[in-house]
């Protein structure tokens, strides 16, 4: 269930919770570009990231509770450490957490691509996105998004770039490739139009398992 965890750097912990409620209704587009897990115990499972599926089975996954305020969501992490139930705040593991102990915002949303140009360019997506946000105004409190949000991240992860999601802003379904063009700052090398995980199940249906590991692994060796 490993992915790709990004860590941001953040001003205070104020900050990092506003940035934090401002880039979560866009999480599941990044996780629908970076879609490449389709296989599961040797299995087409028909999802683009099953690993976001498999993360269900884990407590605490998906979006953190929706607070108004980091004072808010630090009192909700300490009430779950006291019971016992959770260790640290490293313990919860939502798609998006503030890290108290390094000070940075930890996107926890992409599956993990395969090289490290790909790599790369999913890092600076991220880091663009909360750039943005860190001068944008900040949402109003709306409890009622993270169903919103739990939609688009299981529609991400069943279709990876292939399908819809409702706008983070207005009450429209719209294309994956539509919601990049959106995007209100520069997303440079990120290819709307298809996936890793797409690439996965072609050598897939093509060559078989054995290939598809074999061209995962060759991927890993690239650098550029």
């Amino acid at each position: 269930v490993s992915g790709l965890h990004v860590h941001v750097g953040m001003p205070d912990a104020d900050t990092c919770h506003r940035v934090l409620e401002t880039v979560l209704p866009w999480l599941p587009l990044v996780l629908a570009l970076s879609a490449n897990s389709p296989y599961f115990e040797g299995h087409d499972t028909g999802m683009r990231s099953i690993r976001t599926e498999v993360l269900g089975f884990l407590p605490r996954h998906g979006a953190p509770p929706a607070t108004r305020s980091y004072g808010e969501w630090e009192a909700f992490v300490e009430r779950m450490v006291a019971t016992g139930l959770a260790q640290t705040p490293t313990s919860f593991w939502w798609d998006i957490r503030p890290h108290p102990q390094f000070g940075t915002l930890e996107i926890r949303t992409p599956d993990q691509p395969t090289s490290a140009a790909s790599t790369a360019t999913f890092v600076r997506l991220v880091h663009a996105l909360c750039d943005w946000a860190l001068d944008a105004p900040a949402r109003p409190f709306d409890p009622s998004e993270r169903g919103i949000y739990e939609q688009n991240r299981w529609a991400a992860s069943r279709f990876g770039p292939h399908g819809k999601l409702i706008h983070p802003d207005r009450a429209e379904a719209v294309e994956v490739r539509d919601l990049v063009d959106e995007l209100p700052f520069a997303s440079d090398g990120v290819d709307a139009s298809t996936c890793e995980g797409d690439r996965q199940l072609e050598v897939g249906a093509r060559e078989g398992l054995r290939a598809v590991c074999a061209d995962l692994v060759e991927r890993t060796k690239v650098q550029a």
